[in-house]
């Protein structure tokens, strides 16, 4: 006789048995180790995984390693070969769908004779040490109350401070506007990040920029970049993962707010795509909780990176937010009809679309970049929410931004400095 002893004996078991075989589940870990100046592939470099003695690999002849059996989890991998410094990478999440790793390494011109090296497992920034923080895979994914949103994240860092308007992601560094906040990704200016923005600010409550698609970050606080123009307050330099050339992985994701889907792969053996996709659903849950606003938004990007060559390479890049706010009407209640009363309805379109080709050149490094803005507010509203008449109309707000930008920069390597320069032209229409 099956008693219910016997099904939650049975049930544990199982339970045990899937937790043991999770827990026994490691992945391998693919990339190339190529050379930073002639971007030729370097052969029998010695990849390890920092944070895990003795775990590594060696590359072949063509600059190929393939690690085994890492566990699960978020790691940096060193790269070293006897005349080259020692490369760190940024912080990659191993799993399932782990992305190929390209490792780039640089001749070591001052080294003079034997000498042993106790390598560390963080990155040094030669630029900007102070006022530069890099922020990582591993950061974005722990900071507490911060949601991956990285508007949030960098709230917990010396000299910022956020608005006083709570649910607003408005950076406010060392006592700056939010207005005067920079943000570029890979190496494209985007105008804002957030949805449902205010036009003159840079924050929104809900950020555009889909976590699982940046490989790191860059947030400067002071002593910018010289190809980064234009900054007063800060600089937030977004890096984006690139397709995986290896396999074709897709991930679905239900968060709090939001669905979302997301891909990346590879179109051929030299152009790899990455894409992202999400739509909230915050209407629906405002609406249960009774709230008498029921905002809704979708957003949506992609990169595509060719490598023409192996000194040549071409990207592609597109950003975009759909931001809707509707009015509940059919609430009821005093704070609801005071809200009701002044709050319009919204409707609002942003995209960035950019294509950037870069040449390398030994020590040379030459990059054209072309890319265009859009910005389309729209606000309504009518007297006791009345549209039957447009005499009711009291308030019909429209306002349009545009910007196409050409920049041209070269950057040259001269022993330990490095000189940047270039030239930049704006056309804006609002």
């Amino acid at each position: 006789m099956i008693t219910s002893k016997h099904i939650l004996l049975t049930l544990s078991l199982l339970l045990c048995n899937v937790c043991i075989y999770a827990a026994a589940v490691n992945y391998s870990v693919r990339g190339k180790v190529i050379d930073k100046q002639s971007r030729q592939p370097v052969a029998y470099a010695n990849v390890v995984v920092a944070g895990i003695p003795g775990k590594g690999a060696s590359t072949d002849s063509l600059g190929i390693f393939r690690i085994e059996q890492i566990p699960p989890g978020i790691y940096r991998f060193e790269a070293t070969l006897i005349g080259y410094k020692s490369a760190v990478t940024s912080e990659y999440l191993v799993s399932a769908s782990t992305p190929f790793i390209e490792i780039e390494i640089e001749e070591d011109e001052n080294m003079l004779s034997t000498i042993v090296v106790t390598p560390s497992p963080f990155r040094k920034t030669v630029e900007s040490p102070v006022s530069m923080r890099i922020i990582g895979l591993q950061e974005i994914e722990r900071s507490p109350g911060g949601n991956r949103d990285i508007s949030r994240i960098v709230r917990a860092y010396p000299g910022v401070s956020f608005s006083p308007i709570g649910y607003r992601n408005d950076l406010i560094v060392r006592g700056g506007s939010p207005s005067e906040n920079r943000f570029y990704m890979d190496g494209i200016e985007i105008p804002n990040i957030n949805h449902f923005a205010t036009q003159g600010a840079s924050g929104g409550p809900v950020s555009i920029v889909n976590a699982d698609l940046i490989r790191e970050i860059s947030f400067y606080t002071g002593a910018f970049p010289a190809n980064r123009s234009g900054a007063m307050s800060s600089v937030l330099d977004f890096r984006l993962r690139d397709g995986n050339p290896d396999k074709q992985t897709f991930k679905a994701t239900l968060g709090a707010s939001e669905v979302s889907f997301s891909g990346n792969g590879h179109l051929s053996d030299k152009t790899t795509y990455l894409f992202s996709m999400r739509q909230s659903y915050l209407q629906l849950l405002f609406k249960a909780l009774g709230l008498p606003f029921l905002p809704n938004f979708i957003d949506g990007q992609f990169k595509l990176k060719t490598k023409l060559s192996a000194h040549d390479e071409l990207i592609l890049l597109g950003l975009v937010g759909i931001d809707k706010m509707k009015l509940n009407t059919d609430e009821k209640g005093e704070d609801a009809e005071y809200i009701l009363s002044y709050l319009p309805t919204i409707h609002q379109e942003t995209f960035t679309v950019g294509a950037s080709y870069r040449h390398y050149a030994g020590k040379h490094v030459q990059s054209v970049t072309l890319s265009h803005n859009y910005l389309n507010n729209r606000n309504i509203k009518y007297l006791n929410n009345d549209e039957s008449s447009e005499d009711n109309l009291t308030l019909r707000l429209r306002s349009v931004e545009q910007k196409t930008t050409l920049r041209f920069e070269n950057q040259t390597r001269l022993g330990q400095w490095t000189l940047k320069e270039g030239t930049e032209m704006n056309y804006s229409n609002y």
